[in-house]
């Protein structure tokens, strides 16, 4: 008879670099203005990292604090899968990387890109390794340093986006705890891949003087499209993991949605007929951090106390592939 096991946060941990741009910062950069950016986005400030932090090096002080909070040491990691489209560089991966910042030994360590909901991604496969009992401890890491891929001189893709780690050590939950993850859902559709890319970089588009000249190496955005999509999938997500379960959204403690623009967490809420006061937010104060954006969120909703334990979560997530997803847990 095999054992299954159900899987628990057992820690959180974010990072924010110290460093600001704010929308009057931004009004220096682009044609715009801070009422604008606010009316459009709800984003106030994002923080971005300093030129001598890689990625790797906010995930690390997010994993720490993540470890801690699980009262647990490095070496008890048994897998790191790492979030990001900003990874340090190509190879090494980030997650090889950190594991040798986090000194944890020889523990499994991979990459994982599904842009926004890397994540979400992430905190799945973790699911599946602690529900089968193959790993007992996994650092889930999203990270992004997206500062360095942004055109300062696009206003419709500067003003969203900012720089954090966050990351959460998924565990096997005892049966006295009670927490558990209830239901997933995972979604790609490759023929939207082109609402929001990074052309160069890769195979097919080799850095060149050329391609830096045209800012190819720099992010692309179509917006109303993402912004329709974004509600769509988000929205179908978080009915799909309720369905699953039979629960109701009046059993849903908080909704943590990624964090990408207030206009679709609001579109999102308001499809869902879920009241904004138990959708947490940070992006007035974060901008959109990609794969970061759950976890940092959640990890400060822990950290002031008004995520506790018992918890119904919902959280769901959409992000560039086109991706999506969804985890419905009792915290």
């Amino acid at each position: 008879m095999t054992t299954t096991y159900k899987t628990k946060i057992l820690g959180t941990g974010g990072y924010l670099p110290e460093g600001i741009l704010t929308n009057a910062d931004i009004e220096k950069l682009v044609d715009t203005n801070d009422a604008w950016i606010v009316e459009r986005t709800g984003i106030r400030q994002r923080h971005i990292a300093p030129k001598n932090m890689a990625t790797s090096d906010l995930a690390l002080i997010a994993a720490q604090r993540a470890i801690e909070a699980a009262k647990i040491s490095p070496k008890d990691i048994d897998m790191i899968i790492f979030a990001s489209v900003t990874p340090d560089q190509a190879m090494p991966n980030a997650a090889c990387t950190l594991q040798a910042k986090l000194g944890t030994g020889t523990c499994v360590a991979w990459d994982l890109n599904a842009a926004c909901s890397g994540f979400v991604f992430g905190a799945s496969v973790a699911n599946q390794y602690v529900k089968t009992g193959m790993y007992k401890n996994i650092l889930v890491i999203g990270a992004e340093v997206l500062s360095r891929i942004v055109n300062y001189k696009d206003r419709d893709t500067c003003i969203l986006f900012g720089d954090a780690a966050g990351a959460m050590i998924f565990g096997r939950s005892e049966a006295k705890d009670g927490s558990e993850i209830l239901a997933e859902s995972l979604f790609s559709d490759g023929n939207l891949g082109d609402l929001l890319t990074l052309l160069a970089g890769g195979s097919k588009m080799p850095i060149t003087h050329e391609v830096l000249d045209k800012g190819q190496n720099n992010m692309i955005m179509k917006g109303r499209e993402i912004f329709k999509n974004a509600i769509r999938t988000m929205s179908k997500g978080a009915g799909d993991v309720l369905q699953a379960t039979k629960m109701s959204l009046d059993d849903v403690k908080w909704f943590i949605p990624h964090q990408a623009n207030q206009r679709i967490l609001e579109g999102v809420a308001k499809q869902l007929d879920f009241p904004m006061s138990k959708v947490i937010m940070n992006l007035d104060r974060t901008g959109n951090t990609s794969a970061a954006t759950v976890p940092v969120a959640f990890d400060e909703a822990v950290r002031d106390g008004r995520i506790l334990r018992g918890d119904i979560c919902l959280i769901t997530v959409f992000g560039a592939g086109l991706t999506s997803g969804a985890i419905l847990m009792r915290y």
